[in-house]
């Protein structure tokens, strides 16, 4: 978004539906490790540290919970997030429905939405040779043909085989304009993981004790709920003739994101 370059700690929100595989995807990016069993997330944040080259990045990712249950905890972080992952399967119909149960809570409480990077993942793409429920023309018509105009991106990937997991987070870096667009994230453009810190479900409280960023932004979101309305109503869906040039162009960033990888690391 236009001020995230003037943030040193930047907070980054994963949501999604359950089953879907926000910790898998998080975890193969961080660790690259990935793990078929299940286990139901409360709220889980990660520390990454970035060397950008003309700056350095500090980011909180924070993997939320995907049953609903926790409506209040969703709120803050909604409210404090300077990004936002939303992720459903593509061999699940009813998880591309809770993303955009997801996004109209993004819309209702934040009035900035509009100016926030969104990327929209797939995951389980190595379930479609048998198994895919969503094209990703739908998640296409949807994201650029009935909502307003958004800082977004559309991937599908595999956190079980590594398929454009790094393009997911290395896409937050171009959306929010902090690496440039057709630049490759390498050893020789600086993009470097310094440090890194996991904090359970369990230390929640004392965390946000903790977190300078977390009290500032607690702030500033007792009052963006207010005028979410107003922002609301002025903005207009697109035409549905972007269809296909939108259908095309999403199709070839992930030919590219294939072909390119990112050694975000």
């Amino acid at each position: 978004m236009s001020t995230m370059s003037d943030y040193e700690r930047i907070r980054l929100v994963i949501l999604g539906g359950q089953g879907v595989g926000k910790s898998c995807i998080l975890k193969r990016f961080l660790f690259n490790t990935y793990c078929n069993k299940y286990k139901s997330t409360v709220e889980d944040l990660y520390n990454k540290e970035y060397d950008l080259g003309h700056m350095t990045l500090k980011v909180d990712i924070l993997d939320t919970a995907g049953d609903m249950q926790f409506p209040a905890m969703r709120r803050l972080c909604i409210a404090t997030a300077h990004a936002f992952l939303l992720v459903y399967s593509v061999a699940s119909a009813p998880s591309f429905d809770t993303i955009k149960q997801c996004f109209e809570e993004i819309r209702e409480n934040r009035n900035d939405y509009q100016d926030i990077p969104i990327v929209v993942a797939g995951n389980k793409l190595d379930l479609t040779s048998t198994h895919r429920e969503i094209a990703i023309e739908d998640v296409s018509e949807w994201v650029y043909c009935e909502l307003p105009k958004l800082r977004v991106k559309i991937l599908e990937c595999s956190a079980k085989d590594d398929i454009n997991i790094k393009e997911i987070f290395r896409s937050f870096l171009t959306l929010s304009k902090l690496l440039p667009k057709n630049e490759v994230a390498d050893s020789n453009t600086g993009l470097k993981r310094r440090s890194s810190a996991y904090v359970s479900a369990t230390s929640k409280g004392k965390r946000r004790a903790e977190s300078p960023l977390l009290e500032k932004d607690k702030e500033k979101a007792s009052g963006s709920g207010s005028s979410g309305t107003e922002g609301n109503h002025l903005a207009k869906p697109r035409s549905r003739s972007l269809i296909r040039r939108a259908s095309r162009k999403t199709k070839q960033q992930i030919r590219d994101a294939q072909v390119d990888e990112c050694n975000v690391s």
